[in-house]
């Protein structure tokens, strides 16, 4: 799994947690050296590409300064993170209300994404976002209340008919929530669990084979990280095996996960 963050010095990182026995992480790797002006609030999954002969090629979204940005920046590979080009397209104002920022990408998906964020009072957003002309373009495509108690957001799921999200709440419980594509924006909550998960603020996922999902809690109050393999969704029937606590400390202010623009989509409900 690749653990991202945001620096207090406004980096973007890349810390690797091998699902090992017992669990190992690599040094952090610097992505990308300071490339916001302001401190960032909330941060999108990443994409990284290496296919630009000298350069990587990073994508995703940050708020910052209560702005949405669209992120695009290149970096020179073997210099810890360097900036050669830096698009941060300003999407909207209005984000200091929102506390969760959730990408759905995928390499089959092409240019199109979906993203989601849930603001203070509990109401999802959901917007579908599309490449004209090189710039992105950002859609309306519903929202829906009902989910105040939730405090940490993640993707485990992305099809071409509907995303799911794994959340905590703040009463310990941990659910899914599909959303359909279909408009209206209609989720459809279970639950995987009903208690013990309120300790998490930040919840990161990778594909683990064909069904599963590596699933990486934060918890931010204490800078500590656990690992859980968790099999195909299915309600409270759903396999989670806890793999441990990770070394080291997680305590930069924002959290994300990084993608590969090669790997398959999640496929975890």
């Amino acid at each position: 799994m690749q653990a991202g963050s945001v620096t207090a010095g406004k980096d973007l990182v890349d810390k690797y947690v091998n699902a090992t026995s017992p669990i190992s992480v690599k040094p952090v790797d610097t992505m990308a050296k300071q490339p916001f002006s302001g401190a960032v609030a909330l941060s999108s999954e990443w994409v990284w590409d290496d296919d630009f002969d000298d350069n990587t090629a990073l994508t995703g979204d940050v708020v910052t300064g209560g702005v949405l940005y669209d992120g695009g920046l290149l970096t020179q590979k073997g210099t810890d993170g360097k900036v050669v080009s830096n698009q941060m397209t300003r999407i909207g104002g209005g984000w200091n209300d929102f506390r969760t920022l959730t990408k759905s990408w995928s390499a089959d998906g092409g240019s199109n994404s979906r993203t989601y964020a849930l603001r203070n009072d509990g109401v999802l957003y959901r917007w579908f976002v599309s490449e004209v002309n090189g710039k992105p373009v950002w859609r309306s495509a519903g929202s829906y209340a009902g989910f105040a108690s939730v405090k940490a957001v993640a993707l485990i799921s992305r099809t071409s008919t509907y995303d799911t999200l794994l959340a905590t709440t703040r009463g310990g419980a941990l659910y899914t929530i599909r959303i359909p594509l279909t408009s209206p924006m209609k989720p459809v909550v279970k639950a995987l669990r009903t208690s013990t998960w309120q300790g998490f603020e930040s919840l990161l996922t990778t594909r683990c084979g064909q069904y599963g999902t590596l699933l990486l809690g934060i918890d931010k109050d204490t800078g500590s990280a656990y690992l859980y393999a968790v099999g195909h969704a299915n309600g409270t029937a759903t396999v989670i095996n806890s793999l441990g606590k990770v070394p080291g400390t997680f305590d930069d202010p924002v959290n994300y996960s990084w993608a590969s623009f090669v790997d398959p989509p999640l496929n975890g409900e």
